[in-house]
């Protein structure tokens, strides 16, 4: 994939590093590189590399798994660049995309080897029927919320960021975070009262 292996090496690119009429846009550079420009995403990536692996240290055990994380965030941002609805920040969408890296690694770092039980070891397995249920409701009322809400809503309430770092990573003032997230969490109210009826 031409360009993605010298992430690593990438330089944190300033906003006015070039003459300010020169100087493309995060999204002028998400689309270059989905028509083929080789060097757009090299360049948002060092754009915001360092917020970047900011926040996967923040969200991780090691400094490894952060390392891994923003690798494999990047990876997919850059193959799955042609899916961007620009319906948010270039920003935060990848952004989000590292959060979740940073989830899939703490996840797959929680797995423990199994044991070998003895045959007449009786280990209750509880059941999570219940609570996946739960998730499958839960995702279907946010996925009617509009965007806008739901990704206020879904970094407050589920990745836990301050109204302040969420209106940060939105690219929107604070005031407009906590009216999205009081219209959401009303409206989710509403939807999650009619799908566990349902």
């Amino acid at each position: 994939m031409p360009g993605i292996a010298r992430l690593a090496n990438v330089r944190e690119v300033p906003h006015s590093a070039a003459d300010p009429g020169s100087v493309r846009t995060d999204a002028d550079l998400l689309s270059a590189h989905i028509a083929g420009d080789r060097y757009a995403f090299e360049e948002l990536f060092g754009r915001h590399r360092t917020r970047l692996y900011r926040l996967a240290r923040r969200r991780s055990q090691t400094v490894e798994d952060a390392d891994d994380a923003v690798q494999d965030a990047m990876l997919s941002a850059h193959r799955g660049a042609g899916a961007f609805r620009n319906d948010a920040a270039v920003s935060s969408w990848l952004h989000l995309i590292v959060m979740n890296a940073c989830r899939d690694r703490l996840r797959r770092n929680a797995i423990r080897p199994t044991t070998t039980l003895e045959e007449d070891a009786c280990v209750p397995v509880a059941d999570r029927a219940a609570e996946v249920e739960t998730a499958i409701v839960v995702r279907q009322a946010l996925m009617q919320l509009p965007a806008s809400q739901r990704a206020a809503v879904v970094a407050v309430d589920m990745h836990g960021y301050s109204v302040a770092d969420a209106a940060a990573l939105l690219d929107i003032a604070e005031g407009t975070v906590k009216s999205r997230c009081a219209r959401a969490r009303a409206r989710l109210a509403v939807l999650l009262g009619c799908l566990a009826a349902g």
